[in-house]
């Protein structure tokens, strides 16, 4: 397995709604570039660890942009045991970004923001989480009436809601942790 790790400026990747804003004044700390790079750090080495562990081929990529640390784990061929990891819509995948999160939390006494993706997940959902944005925003055109989406996690919710906003409508998170979701509306 490899570590590579780099450091980007690129324009915002989707993934920062009003929950996830919050939970960056940790304290008042500010997000340092040296700090995003030690939590990619701390993170790879607890993803290697389980790579290793469960014997899954696989390399992790690091990437630092927008105050926020990005990890990759891809694989040079087909790998069953990456798909695993991502398990039914992402669900594997979200646990093992939360632990993750934890393994960095608990090295760094720092609260982690960082994202994990396995082969392209969540690329590949974000595709999706558009097309689900224009087929809202074209059912309100059609009937005016507002558009309930399906719950999804705060990455995905900022993914739709940047969507909608760009074809020109509104959209608003309604409800509580894993029933909170996106009412798209044309006011």
């Amino acid at each position: 397995m490899s570590v590579e790790s780099s450091e980007h400026a690129l324009s915002a990747e989707a993934g920062e709604d009003q929950d996830s804003v919050a939970a960056t004044a940790d304290s008042g700390k500010g997000t340092t570039a040296s700090r995003l790079e030690e939590e990619g750090d701390v993170a790879a080495d607890y993803l290697e660890e389980l790579l290793d562990i469960a014997d899954i081929d696989g390399d992790i990529d690091i990437e630092v942009r927008n105050g926020r640390t990005y990890i990759s784990i891809v694989a040079e061929e087909e790998s069953a045991g990456l798909e695993s990891l991502v398990g039914p819509d992402g669900e594997v995948l979200e646990a093992l970004q939360e632990l993750t999160r934890l393994s960095v939390l608990s090295a760094t006494e720092n609260r982690s923001r960082l994202v994990l993706d396995i082969n392209g997940y969540r690329k590949e959902r974000a595709g999706h989480l558009q097309k689900i944005a224009e087929d809202a925003v074209a059912s309100v055109k059609e009937t005016g009436d507002a558009v309930a989406l399906a719950p999804m996690s705060a990455y995905e919710r900022k993914i739709v809601h940047d969507a909608v906003a760009d074809l020109g409508f509104v959209s608003e998170s309604e409800g509580e942790g894993a029933g909170r979701h996106i009412v798209v509306s044309a006011d």
